[in-house]
């Protein structure tokens, strides 16, 4: 009898042993994908959920927007843009940043002559020149492609400047402070940097923008009018005076990331803007199920900071020489590229849901939990494969040229996400039936 139980206790053990060893089987395939260095894994993983919930926010506060939105045609074309650049500026910062701590030349110092002066300084007259750029070519771009009754050139200049240098202030303290943390705590800068940029941009640019709007007056012929015209004019001049100081102060990192940065954000915007032409024309849909508008700031900010963790840890890894400039990733190289892949899946279903539950919270129309999770699972996917592709080529194609990868890069990688995000993002609606 005894020998019996044993033996029945015996095949219960082997009855439950391949369970044991599958689980152990998972967890040991999972972690060959998301890399050998868990802390690594951590450190992106939390900041990326931390940001899910912060671009909740962003996306509650464009989808109480809705009445101003249909005021000032041509806003919404500033959304996905004014968030990219935010990024572009502040990204680069972060990377370039956590470059100077690997290599040991960070500090933070008031003197503006240190590389964190220039740094800082650099990033703050890039915003304004930047914003200037961006607000230019919105208007050209509204006209072009016709944005039945568009804002005029002074209320884009306006709306723009104003928005981007307010949130830019914010944005370079929550920089600075991630930088000084993580000498303190050792984090890995280029893990964090990225995502959590991206959701204060978010967070701040929206309702700056929308702060800003409130300056803007418009005429009944559509024009500008109201103090809107006069701010608008004074940021022009106060661009070229902000870009002429930074190119003459004698102060060369200055003097160079400003010349290499000017001509990536000037076709990041571009390309930034042409995306926010696609969303624009789908106003309608957003607006008959304003949980859509809650899904955009995540949705494009999650798929740009997957994009900028890559591009941080690979701009990192150039300047130590732990990578070469090679068509096929190297092995180090390879192991970034399919950690962060391995983590948008999670990321994107996150957005989704955070999404449909912030519309209910709010009381907006939503086409439903799965709708919303396939939306963001389906064009998120699709938009992550071409980013990350983006920033491992970018990074390479930046240094054969001569330029910093942590300047160059993320811009570019940014840029591309918000082209392809846009049109992923209407593809997904159309394939779902959500648009037509």
């Amino acid at each position: 009898m005894n020998y019996r139980v044993g033996e029945m206790q015996h095949e219960s053990c082997d009855q439950s042993w391949p369970t044991l060893t599958s689980m152990r089987s998972f967890v040991a395939r999972l972690v060959r994908i998301l890399g050998p260095d868990p802390a690594a894994v951590a450190q992106s993983g939390v900041a990326l959920l931390v940001s899910v919930v912060a671009t909740l926010g962003a996306g509650l506060t464009l989808a109480s927007a809705e009445t101003r939105l249909e005021e000032l045609p041509g806003l919404l074309l500033l959304v996905p843009a004014a968030i990219a650049q935010r990024g572009n500026v502040f990204g680069a910062l972060g990377s370039r940043m956590g470059t100077a701590i690997h290599t040991g030349e960070f500090n933070i110092s008031r003197r503006p002559d240190t590389v964190f002066g220039q740094n800082v300084l650099a990033s703050l007259g890039l915003s304004l020149i930047a914003a200037t750029w961006l607000g230019l070519v919105a208007w050209l771009l509204a006209r072009l492609f016709r944005v039945e009754g568009a804002m005029g050139i002074l209320d884009f200049l306006t709306i723009s400047a104003v928005g981007g240098v307010v949130a830019s202030v914010v944005v370079l303290g929550i920089t600075v402070a991630l930088a000084a943390g993580s000498t303190r705590f050792g984090w890995d800068l280029d893990n964090v940097t990225a995502p959590l940029v991206t959701a204060t941009g978010d967070l701040v640019t929206l309702p700056a923008l929308l702060g800003a709007s409130l300056l803007v007056g418009r005429k009944a012929d559509g024009g500008s009018g109201g103090v809107g015209s006069f701010v608008g004019l004074t940021v022009l001049v106060l661009a070229a005076v902000v870009l002429t100081l930074c190119l003459r102060r004698g102060l060369p990192l200055l003097r160079r990331i400003v010349l290499e940065s000017l001509p990536v954000l000037s076709v990041a915007s571009f390309i930034s803007l042409v995306a926010g032409i696609v969303v624009e024309g789908s106003l309608g849909t957003f607006l008959e199920q304003p949980a859509l508008l809650v899904l955009v700031p995540a949705y494009f900010g999650m798929a740009g900071a997957l994009g900028g963790i890559l591009s941080s840890r690979l701009g990192s890894k150039v300047h130590l020489g732990l990578i070469q400039p090679r068509a096929i990733p190297q092995r180090e190289a390879w192991l970034d590229i399919r950690s962060v892949a391995a983590l948008a899946v999670p990321i994107f279903v996150s957005v989704g849901l955070a999404a449909h539950l912030g519309s209910v919270v709010v009381d907006a129309a939503s086409p439903g939990v799965g709708t919303m999770v396939a939306i963001a699972l389906l064009a998120g996917t699709g938009a992550t494969v071409v980013v990350l592709a983006v920033a491992y080529y970018g990074t390479l194609g930046a240094v054969r040229v001569g330029l910093d990868p942590d300047t160059a890069t993320i811009p570019l990688t940014n840029s591309v996400l918000d082209l392809v995000g846009a049109f992923t993002l209407v593809g997904a609606l159309l394939l779902l039936g959500v648009a037509t």
